[in-house]
Formats: structure tokens, sequence, C-alpha cells
């Protein structure tokens, strides 16, 4: 082959060398009831040789409520950790130095505020936001198509998006401004070239938006990122990351006229298909999830995830999250695939799938874009449509037997999952609660609302909304407080 990695398109991997100079980050996503159990879970996958972190939030964190708020009733530390103020964060990361590890936020909504109060943490720690590493996802139109945690409308949840761009190109270099998610747009049922396609999209909506703003393609493009999922077809997955980093590359270049190749690559997390696991013979998911790290792997990814074999029936335990963990271990270090760049480049297979789905993928971001592009198609529910689509005739093919599925629709077998399960602890959820409403009695009422209703003024104008958030952390406003005198400015985004 004439191309080699490292070469635009870079479609065999966006370094030359690849995994022979420096392996994937190995990055296990946790998240528990209290701020200290997570902290634990993070020392102890450091301790096992994980190289970044990667939060779950709970639900009313990743749609702006506090713990203490009726909507967070029941849900408080169930997907995830808790986090409604800057004491919840400085426990989240206490004896973990923020400089030198990377951490990967899954939020979108509330990224604006989560990355605030990360900054005032680590500046508490005497540690600058120019030392700072890692990502937040801050992926909100994905939200709208497959998740659903979006609070704020499109366009002004597209101004919050690209402060974030603004302000972390002046003062937070190092850090990921967006991960542009494609992994829940497959988890909803999405095929792989809709997922490529429904991502970069999203992808182009984005960097439009920061040009409208006036920011440098060749600046803000260094720091997007994307996050994609891996499932069961082994070959199709390999295809589909090397179609992703060619396709993007070209939209990059071509369209929007970027001249330095850094902002032109497609640097990518993936993380294992959750939906592809199963609570029947759970064990079986540690072969699918090796089956589907090994695919990444193979794909050239920059950052793995690896789900547990028990997350179809609860949170991960130290046990199952470890074990996770070694599967990516081994490959590194043992099926010897990381000496060869793009081990599977040239394979005829290999080479005619990823054109496929590049040109599957291009095909249908050109009829979004006579659409008006992504935020029509997903206003029009056409991209919602698309998927539910796909999603059920995946789910016809299993029911009908059609596509095997080990252990659930073939090789069943009867009785319960036998697995040690994580809990969820009450007394903690009691505890979290009690501790925000502490916070609301203990800091000083008159310099919060003095800050709120600065950041209220602020939302009014087109000023960048960074700043102002980051005063509100430092006097102890709530990620809930901040949230509100936004949705009093922007309004609650209803799906019709």
């Amino acid at each position: 082959m004439a191309e080699k990695a490292g070469q635009f398109p870079f479609t065999r991997g966006i370094y030359p060398n690849m995994y022979k100079d420096r392996l994937w980050t190995m990055r296990q996503y946790a998240g528990f009831t209290s701020a200290e159990e997570s902290n634990q879970r993070y020392r102890y996958l450091l301790s096992q040789g994980v190289s970044g972190l990667s939060v779950a939030f709970d639900l009313p964190t990743q749609i702006g409520y506090d713990s203490d708020h009726p909507m967070a009733t029941g849900e408080v530390g169930k997907v995830g950790v808790p986090v409604s103020s800057i004491r919840d964060m400085d426990r989240l990361f206490k004896d973990i130095p923020p400089d030198q590890v990377s951490t990967s936020m899954t939020i979108n909504a509330t990224a604006a505020t989560l990355l605030a109060i990360y900054i005032v943490s680590a500046q508490k720690k005497g540690i600058s936001a120019d030392k700072l590493r890692g990502t937040v996802q801050n992926d909100i139109l994905k939200e709208y198509i497959a998740r659903g945690t979006y609070i704020y409308p499109p366009e002004a949840s597209m101004r919050l998006v690209t402060d974030v761009f603004a302000f972390c190109a002046d003062h937070v270099p190092k850090w990921n401004t967006i991960s542009i998610s494609g992994y829940h747009i497959r988890e909803a049922g999405s095929t792989a070239a809709q997922e490529l396609a429904f991502t970069l999209a999203n992808g182009i909506t984005y960097v439009q938006a920061a040009l409208d703003k006036g920011l440098k393609v060749d600046v803000f493009g260094k720091r997007l990122s994307f996050f994609f999922n891996a499932h069961n077809d082994f070959l199709t997955e390999v295809a589909k990351f090397r179609a992703a980093r060619r396709l993007w590359a070209k939209i990059m270049k071509e369209r929007f006229g970027a001249t330095d190749e850094k902002a032109m690559l497609c640097r990518f997390h993936t993380q294992t298909g959750g939906s592809t696991l199963t609570a029947q013979q759970v064990d079986n998911n540690v072969v699918r999830t090796t089956i589907q790290a090994l695919s990444a792997v193979l794909g050239g990814t920059q950052s793995l995830h690896t789900n547990a074999f028990d997350e179809a029936l609860a949170l991960p335990t130290d046990h199952s999250a470890k074990l996770a963990l070694r599967t990516q271990q081994v490959i590194a270090h043992e099926s010897g695939v990381t000496h060869f760049v793009d081990p599977l480049g040239g394979s005829e297979v290999i080479e005619e799938l990823t054109s496929e789905l590049e040109d599957e993928a291009r095909s249908i971001i050109d009829e979004m874009d006579n659409m008006g592009g992504a935020i029509s198609a997903i206003e029009s529910g056409w991209v919602q449509g698309e998927i539910a689509k796909s999603a059920y005739e995946y789910q016809q093919s299993v029911d009908s037997k059609n596509r095997k599925i080990v252990g659930m629709n073939s090789f069943e077998e009867d009785g319960e999952p036998d697995a040690e399960l994580q809990e969820i602890n009450q007394s903690s959820v009691k505890d979290q609660i009690d501790g925000v409403l502490a916070l609301k009695a203990e800091r000083d009422n008159g310099e919060v609302q003095t800050k709120l209703d600065t950041l209220q003024s602020v939302t009014q104008s087109d000023d960048n909304l960074m700043p102002t958030i980051i005063d509100c952390i430092r006097a102890e406003c709530t990620l809930g407080e901040v949230a509100d005198v936004l949705r009093s400015v922007f309004g609650e985004f209803k799906q019709t």
C-alpha cells in the first residue's frame, strides 16, 4: 500500500509508529453513589495500571439538578457519581493529582459547569488550568438523537459547546473540548455506517458553529476528539475505525480548509458495546468484550474502555472492573498486535469494507446536508427515525433467531445469573443529600446570589459564559443553581 500511517488521510493510523511508540490510554469508566466510593475505585484502578480516569455522573448531575432537588429523588447515585458542588469534586479527586492523570468526564448538557468545577478544584490544589489533561464529552447533539440528557434548546446548547472551545483554547490548551460521540447512537440501535455518518455530521455542525464564532479551524480543530462503539462484527468494526479517520481528514481539509494536519486527525476513544452484553451466561461477555476491544486496537484507537462482564446486571465490582482492565493489558502486552502498524491494512476484505463504510457514511452525510445539516435533520426527527428503523430490524433478526446471540436465543441454560453484584448504598444517598443541604446552609449566600445575578446578565449577553461560571463555582454556587439560571434565560427543550 502506498499510504502510510501518520500521513493524510490517516487511514492506517494517526501516528507513523502507532503503538510501537506508545500504547493507547487504558481508561476505565466508573462512578458510584458517593464521591468517596468513586475515589476509592479510581485509586484502585490507578494502582492496577489504568492510565486515564473516566467519570460516570448520575442522572441528576447530567441534567442539572442538585442531589437535594425533588427531581433527583430516586436517582441520586444510581448510574454514576453525584457532583452538585465543588466540595463533591474535591472529595472525588482526593489524593489524585489532576496534572498527572488524564481525566475524561462523560457529561454534556452541564459540561461547561463540570469543567469549571474541575478547574476550580485543581486550582485549590495549586494546579493551574493550563496543566490539566483530559476530555469533556460536551456533545449535545447526540443527546437529542439518542440519549435524552439535554436541558436547553439546540441553539443555546451550541453556545455552551463553543464557549468551552474558545475558553479552553486560551486557558486549558491540553484539554479535549469535545468528544463527538457515536457510542450512544450505536447503543440506540444504529448500524455501523449510521454511527459513522451521524457522528461526523454532528462534528461538521460543531466545526461550523465554532467558525461562525470566529474561531480558527487550525486551532480548535486540534482539540476535537471522537468516541466510537465497538460491537461484535469484528472486521466491520476494524474497517469502521479506519474509515472514520479517512473521512474526517477529508472533511476537515476539503470542506473546512484546515491546513494543519493535526487539525485533520480523527483522534478517538472507544468503548466496547454495552448493548451487546447479556444478562444470561454473563461469563460469555468476557469473550464479547475481548473481541470488541481487539477490533478497536486493530482499528487504531487512542483510548479504550472495556466493559465489565456483569454490566447487564449492575455496576461493575472490583473483580469485574479489574478483569476488564486485564483484558486490555493482555491485548497490549501478550497478543503481539502492538508490534505492527495497522496489521490488517492491505487485507482485501478490510480495504473493501473500509471503502464501503466511507462511501455509505458520506452518502448519509450528503443527505443530511440537503436537509440543512445535522440540527435540521435532528429537529425533524429524521435521524431518530432512521436509528429506530435499524434498531427494529436488528431486534427482529434476534427474535426470529436469524441472528444468534449465544446464551440468549441459542445455547440457552436455565437458572439465574451466578455473579457477585455491586449494590447501591442507600446510606450514601442520604449522606450526599445531607452534604448538599449543609453546603447551602454554611456558605455565604449573599455572595452566591451576587454571582448568580451576574451569571444571568452575562447569559443575556454574547460574552463567553465560562469565566462567570467559574466565578460562581468559587463562591460555592451549586451545579443545579447554575443550570437554573441558564434555564431561566434559555428555556428548556421539549421533544415533540
